[in-house]
């Protein structure tokens, strides 16, 4: 089988994975939860975006891996990551919430993005080496919470009762 297929089928059953866990469990308990910690308990994940930084490790990825795509997606992850923390720390905050839609905003793009620079780039999985994990396990969970996110700030900014 061809590893673009693999990393395809990899990545498709990790989202239909994630969604079930979503569905069955995670949806269900942010949803008997104020806002407050329903979003917190949604950025403590998002702070180890840290990770996309093995990236530009090398004998974690490939020589071979484009450097490019490498950065962009290190870069961005990192950035996603402090401004989760910034989110965590201010949420109480007047502003919290600004910036709550700052770090969704940001981190869905750059998600959405790594995936067009690696097709763009014309990447291989296996330049990925050890990394392979991060867009076929880690990314779908990522993105699915991500419009967790959007769905909860969407939402009306009062505190739900706990169903």
């Amino acid at each position: 089988m061809p590893a673009l297929l693999i990393f395809g089928i990899s990545v498709a059953f990790s989202f239909v994975a994630w969604s079930a866990v979503t569905a069955l469990y995670i949806w269900p308990a942010l949803q008997s939860r104020s806002r407050f910690e329903a979003l917190r308990m949604l950025l403590v994940l998002h702070t180890f975006r840290f990770e996309g930084l093995s990236f530009l490790v090398p004998g974690i990825v490939s020589p071979d891996l484009p450097i490019a795509f490498a950065h962009d997606a290190a870069y961005g992850d990192l950035t996603a990551a402090i401004l989760a923390l910034l989110a965590l720390a201010s949420l109480r905050s007047a502003w919290g919430v600004a910036v709550v839609w700052l770090f969704n905003i940001w981190g869905s793009i750059d998600l959405l993005n790594a995936f067009y620079q690696a097709n763009n780039a014309g990447l291989v999985p296996g330049q990925l080496g050890a990394a392979f994990f991060i867009p076929t396990l880690i990314v779908p969970l990522l993105l699915i919470t991500h419009g967790l996110m959007f769905a909860i700030l969407l939402d009306r900014p009062s505190v739900r009762a706990p169903a």
